[in-house]
């Protein structure tokens, strides 16, 4: 069963012939990565958006209105483009010291089946928050009372979260490759980061994706669920690491191919099992958690599932490609004696 990427072990045991298969998995990612850089590049080339993802308003500052209507078994449909007209249109209070108000870009969004109005602003003042409540109500209304939330990040402090974000998923990775490096040797840390860019390009790229058809900004959540995805993703690596390793001694002579695929075989039972059961909770966040938890439930789910095909496909292939000259030494001795 050479062509086959199962085959039956001496014990009776059910093999991954993962090696054999290899450059299937190659194809898969290198396909996987290369549209997601090509989606993030076009988000970089955007006008709108000037950036790999497209920015949300806890990094490029602005002002957030959403709005809950009163609503009996469905609400009526609103025309976004009407609000933006009617919104542009708008004349604000005079504000002491400071120039005129044009809302140029507004960004309007309609959430539980219109039940609600989420109105994405530049910076606005109390005052200017309040008149354009008052500009939508007629066009949405009726709104519930007290149903108002109003949010406003300033620019300075969207940049601050902006650049703690990126420092922290760089801390994040330096971290990892020093651990891993000290647990085991360099060569694993190469792979665990390299499996670990492939799970974040690939995240990032659905999302810029999303950005360029969907509009979908990320916020700070979404940097969380980066983080988090990066330690998943180097948690089932290491486990996997740790079983080649294992048996490295065990069967040290047999080729480095044979010893990952018994490795994987061993281990991917657990893999499935893990990856499994946290989704199972974030199933239930996309599902009934709300506007809010939907997007950064969607981006960990991507990840738990992403990092399992890297930490039992991508990685352990790429480890058969650095079997030490002392193991092919070795098979060449049992060859010849043979």
């Amino acid at each position: 069963m050479s062509g086959s990427a199962f085959s039956n072990s001496n014990q009776g045991v059910l093999r991954i012939q993962l090696c054999r298969q290899r450059n299937i998995v190659w194809w898969v990612s290198g396909i996987s990565v290369f549209l997601s850089l090509l989606g993030l590049t076009l988000c970089l080339i955007n006008p709108s958006i000037k950036a790999p993802l497209k920015p949300g308003l806890d990094f490029t500052g602005g002002t957030q209105i959403q709005l809950e209507r009163i609503c009996d078994d469905s609400c009526k449909p609103i025309n976004s483009k009407s609000i933006s007209e009617a919104l542009r249109g708008l004349s604000f209070p005079d504000e002491q010291g400071e120039a005129p108000l044009k809302l140029s870009q507004i960004k309007v969004q309609f959430l539980d089946g219109s039940k609600s109005l989420v109105l994405r602003l530049p910076f606005l003042s109390a005052t200017q928050g309040q008149s354009v409540i008052e500009a939508v109500t007629p066009l949405a209304g009726p709104l519930l009372p007290g149903g108002q939330s109003v949010n406003t990040i300033g620019p300075s402090l969207g940049g601050q979260l902006l650049r703690s974000s990126i420092i922290s998923l760089l801390a994040a990775f330096a971290g990892i490759a020093i651990y891993i490096s000290i647990r085991y040797d360099k060569r694993f840390a190469i792979l665990a980061l390299i499996a670990l860019a492939h799970d974040v390009i690939i995240v990032c790229g659905i999302f810029a994706w999303l950005g360029l058809i969907l509009s979908l900004e990320v916020d700070s959540l979404f940097a969380v669920a980066l983080l988090t995805i990066a330690g998943y993703s180097v948690n089932d690596t290491v486990v996997v690491f740790d079983r080649i390793r294992e048996r490295g001694r065990l069967d040290s002579k047999l080729p480095l191919e044979d010893q990952i695929d018994i490795a994987v075989s061993s281990t991917l039972t657990r893999t499935l099992y893990t990856s499994g059961t946290t989704l199972m909770p974030l199933l239930a966040l996309i599902f009934f958690g709300g506007a809010t938890l939907f997007w950064f439930s969607i981006a960990l789910a991507l990840g738990v599932l992403i990092g399992s095909w890297s930490s039992i496909a991508l990685a352990p292939s790429l480890l058969s490609l650095t079997e030490s000259r002392k193991t092919k030494s070795l098979i060449g001795n049992i060859k010849s004696e043979i």
